[in-house]
């Protein structure tokens, strides 16, 4: 069985129901929350703890290691993903998993459809950049987003060397529910765009920059010291950490999110 909050809400009702038996249902819930791989163990129960399954970081890892761990996932949920995975390294793992897809920009490998959005209207998280050269970042946390299911759109490229770019679209930016912004060099623009909206937002610092950046620590230190309140900050180049505080943060705001 797929192992998510909705399939055992589902199972639990046909209990309720008589739909199935106890021990069937024993039955299906009998796998460790584990599985013991040799060179890894899978978290199979990570959904149901926190929502969204294991997601496989690809440095460290062979092909034929990401490949196993893909498939092994995407046999309990709708999505198995695996991030920071260079284009050589897919190839291998798509020959002997066919059904794996590759977000090149992103760096992302993934199995599965998500399900669609629900929510018509504007997005629910609009992915902000300030130059190209973040825009690797912002697209792992963008594609991120599509493969939770999570309603996003992107607004690249305009940070704050060229300010109107951004007040451009203000209005964009007011109908989101949360931003994540992504930028290097001085890190300046999640705390721009914090005030401007009512709305939280994630900064997300970039390794991008000349020397006296180290590596995106000056944009880490800049994001953390905002003058801007309501900005959170996670570790430079982390795009997939923003994209699931951002759909954290949705869920915790959903009418049925205590039921």
């Amino acid at each position: 069985m797929q192992v998510d909050v909705a399939a055992l809400r589902a199972l639990l009702r046909r209990l309720r129901d008589g739909e199935l038996e106890v021990e069937e249902v024993l039955a299906r819930l009998a796998t460790l929350p584990y599985e013991d791989l040799g060179f890894a163990r899978l978290d199979r129960h990570r959904a149901l703890r926190g929502g969204y399954p294991e997601v496989v970081f690809g440095p460290g890892k062979t092909p034929e290691q990401l490949a196993t761990l893909l498939e092994r996932l995407a046999v309990d949920h709708r999505v198995a993903m695996a991030t920071r995975v260079d284009p050589g390294v897919y190839r291998e793992v798509a020959a002997r998993l066919p059904a794996a897809r590759y977000y090149p920009t992103a760096r992302i490998v993934a199995v599965g459809c998500p399900e669609a959005p629900s929510r018509e209207g504007p997005p629910e998280v609009l992915v902000v950049s300030a130059g190209t050269a973040d825009q690797a970042v912002a697209e792992e946390a963008m594609v991120s987003l599509e493969l939770m299911g999570v309603a996003a759109e992107r607004l690249y490229d305009v940070g704050v060397a060229g300010l109107h770019r951004l007040l451009d679209h203000h209005a964009r930016l007011r109908q989101a529910r949360v931003l994540v912004v992504v930028a290097g060099m001085e890190g300046a623009l999640p705390s721009v765009v914090g005030g401007l909206v009512a709305a939280p937002v994630i900064a997300v610092p970039t390794s991008v920059g000349y020397g006296a950046s180290f590596g995106g620590l000056a944009a880490l230190l800049a994001m953390l010291n905002s003058c801007a309140s309501g900005v959170a900050v996670v570790n430079i180049d982390n795009g997939f950490g923003a994209a699931r505080l951002a759909a954290l943060i949705l869920e915790a705001g959903r009418p049925d999110a205590c039921a």
